[in-house]
């Protein structure tokens, strides 16, 4: 990566074996704060924050595929690692987009696809080469299954020391669920997410894969926070995310009720435990959600419902009030928004500066109003057609995320090998021999 800080900082850098020019301690006099500053506009505006930065993954399904497309949209070069025969299995999890897996179109943009037999010596050796030129190694493999292919932390750090390395695993290394399988499904029971979601009458797993994507999330946050480290060190690091810790993390809320009350808080719904009125409520033609979280807003919403008199009724009067006699508070407000339409209901809302929403159809979502006046979709391609694709959340002022296309299985292979020094006839060698996949 370009050295900026140092250059900005009057830094002295040094050399990280095998990974570039790092920043080291001050050094005398630098440039003066203008020269920074030009040193900066002439690197800002073309620069996605991962410029130069190389990721290898031996990846499939959700968790660190979300990862590495969050480092690929930031400009990272991601490399795929992908067996020859099917590659990542979420490929064909279903044919949702122009028959493509809809997981791997979401997780998969911007990336390289490697398609390699890692069961035989030549396709670890491939591999073996890439990983020496890059800054992150980041693995989701079965528990052992990397070390077995001579691709384990231990091992690449010792050989590369500046090589960020993560290792994704359901449970995480060592106690008695290390060798188990883990499946979104499974970690969302053991974590006790499902035991506090859906209704009275029913546990529900949530609707997205809500364990996969924390895993994923942290493992792109601790990859970023170990560059940041190495370029102040030059040391790599090794890293290890388990989708366990991952969720019950997110669970914090929830499990502190439980550890210092005794109590399991009560699966809610949409409704909330601890705030009311905080719940869907019926309209003319549908339903609308609510949610009132302070005195303030409960008398701005029973003047909008037409009901002052609710404000100061003592059942009411307090937001604990409220939860307490929440039936009472509930059917309350559910008399009045059933005199309006939803539309209509949450204009007055909304006017009225209180938190509300329509329940979205994923078809309305994705002509949502405000997504389309923010102008938040792109195009990508796929291997059959162009998709839409959305820009991910996180926008800088200078420059906008990369958003490459879905690559098919296989497509950079030969252009991978002949970089990493494989002439024509060796490509064509390891083809035939079932140990690469060219093209799609």
């Amino acid at each position: 990566m370009p050295d900026i800080a140092s250059a900005a900082t009057g830094s002295a850098p040094h050399e990280s074996p095998e990974h570039g020019t790092v920043p080291g301690p001050a050094a005398g006099a630098g440039p003066t704060s203008a020269d920074a500053t030009l040193i900066r506009m002439a690197h800002v505006e073309s620069l996605l924050p991962l410029d130069g930065v190389t990721v290898v993954t031996l990846e499939q399904a959700v968790a660190a595929p979300l990862a590495s497309r969050h480092l690929a949209d930031l400009g990272a070069r991601v490399i795929k690692v992908e067996r020859p025969d099917g590659g990542d299995f979420a490929r064909a999890y279903d044919e949702a987009v122009h028959g493509t897996g809809a997981h791997f179109v979401w997780l998969n943009r911007g990336k390289e696809s490697l398609a390699v037999d890692l069961k035989s010596a030549e396709g670890r050796d491939i591999v073996q080469t890439l990983i020496a030129s890059a800054d992150v190694f980041l693995q989701n493999l079965a528990p052992g299954a990397a070390a077995r292919l001579c691709l384990g932390s231990d091992e690449l750090r010792a050989a590369h020391p500046g090589l960020v390395t993560v290792d994704l695993s359901g449970y995480g290394t060592g106690g008695p669920f290390e060798q188990r399988k883990a499946y979104d499904m499974l970690i969302q029971a053991e974590s006790g997410l499902i035991s506090i979601t859906g209704t009275p009458d029913d546990a529900v797993k949530t609707g997205i894969p809500t364990a996969d994507i924390a895993s994923g999330m942290y493992c792109a946050q601790a990859v970023l926070a170990a560059l940041l480290r190495r370029y102040r060190t030059g040391e790599g690091a090794a890293i290890e995310v388990s989708m366990l810790e991952s969720t019950v993390e997110w669970m914090g809320h929830s499990l502190y009720t439980q550890m210092y009350t005794g109590q399991q808080p009560p699966r809610m719904g949409v409704s909330h435990v601890s705030i009311a009125p905080y719940d869907s409520y019926p309209t003319r033609d549908g339903q609308i959600l609510i949610g009132v979280q302070s005195d303030g807003g409960w008398r701005a919403l029973t003047t909008v419902l037409g009901v002052p008199e609710l404000t100061d009724d003592p059942r009411f009067a307090t937001n604990m009030s409220r939860v307490e006699n929440r039936a009472a508070c509930d059917a309350a407000v559910a008399d009045r928004t059933r005199l309006w339409t939803t539309a209509e209901l949450d204009a007055k809302l909304a006017d009225a500066g209180i938190p509300a929403a329509q329940i979205k159809q994923l078809g309305d979502v994705a002509d949502h109003p405000q997504l389309a006046a923010r102008d938040r979709w792109r195009t990508v391609g796929t291997p059959f057609a162009q998709v839409k694709a959305l820009l991910p959340p996180a926008t800088f002022g200078d420059v906008e995320a990369s958003m490459g296309d879905v690559p098919a299985l296989g497509a950079q292979t030969a252009a991978l090998l002949a970089e990493a020094g494989y002439a024509p006839a060796d490509v064509d060698r390891l083809a035939d021999a079932g140990v690469v996949r060219l093209g799609g």
